[in-house]
């Protein structure tokens, strides 16, 4: 079909346009950022601090520097970058099996969710600001309220308690070492470090937005699924929970670290 040839050959174009990949890599490095700051924020609350540890929180700590509204604009940039990366690298999946549409899924699930993060950070660059926590809870209270929408809920529930689990499969089994140039030597078994910590400690933080999303639709209560600050919030009431949000928070850095590593040395 040549009207699909050359779409798919226009998107392969576009991706591999040396400007869209400097700015996905600049996307992976901002990503890093608001993770460190989230992890930073997390282990703040562990010990006992204030703030929110999600994307509104680190954005707000962002827009209260004297700078910070450079660096907002910088992360609106490359989370769209990455963003349209993504949503291309889907598009250019080929094939009509389960395997093409599961990459499909997976890729532009990820396009999606850095474009959501980008425009969060639209909002705080110029002037706003956004409570993720807030938002959530009025998600949840308008899928209650609306006929069939708990079943909804509870798909969301699961949906994102298996993307948690991915993470945590994916840190425990180093696959993410095929996303990226690993480093030889120290550099290498660090970067394979922070990778594992990383997405472990991130799978187990979305992994408990799920659950919390799951208890809101049984119990019709929309202020259980309070996000990803929530979702911390709530490590800390578990037994041993300041150890047990103190690694997390920690993996998040992490995760953070390691995005800064994937933007010099990702495959894209």
């Amino acid at each position: 079909m040549p009207d699909t040839d050359d779409a798919r050959g226009a998107a392969s174009r576009v991706q591999d346009s040396r400007a869209l990949q400097t700015l996905a890599r600049v996307g992976f490095a901002m990503n890093g950022v608001l993770h460190v700051l989230i992890g930073g924020i997390a282990v703040g609350i562990a010990f006992g601090g204030g703030g929110e540890a999600d994307q509104g929180g680190a954005l707000g700590q962002l827009a209260a520097q004297p700078a910070g509204a450079v660096v907002l604009w910088v992360i609106v940039v490359g989370l769209w970058a990455l963003g349209l990366f993504q949503l291309l690298e889907a598009a250019l999946v080929r094939g009509t099996d389960g395997e093409a549409w599961g990459a499909r899924a997976k890729e532009g699930g990820k396009g999606v969710a850095y474009l959501a993060v980008g425009a969060t950070a639209f909002t705080f660059a110029r002037g706003g600001s956004s409570d993720s926590s807030d938002q959530t809870e009025s998600l949840s209270a308008r899928l209650i309220a609306t006929p069939g929408g708990v079943v909804l809920l509870v798909v969301l529930a699961l949906a994102i308690v298996a993307v948690g689990v991915y993470f945590v499969v994916k840190g425990v089994r180093q696959k993410f070492r095929q996303d990226l140039v690993v480093p030889s030597g120290s550099a290498g078994r660090a970067t394979v470090g922070l990778g594992v910590a990383g997405y472990v400690a991130k799978g187990v933080a979305l992994a408990v937005v799920g659950v919390l999303f799951a208890v809101a639709a049984i119990t019709s209560d929309p202020e259980e699924a309070s996000g990803l600050d929530g979702a911390l919030r709530s490590l800390a009431e578990l037994p041993f929970g300041t150890v047990v949000l103190t690694a997390v928070a920690i993996g998040l850095v992490a995760f953070g670290l390691y995005s800064f590593v994937r933007a010099r040395r990702a495959r894209l």
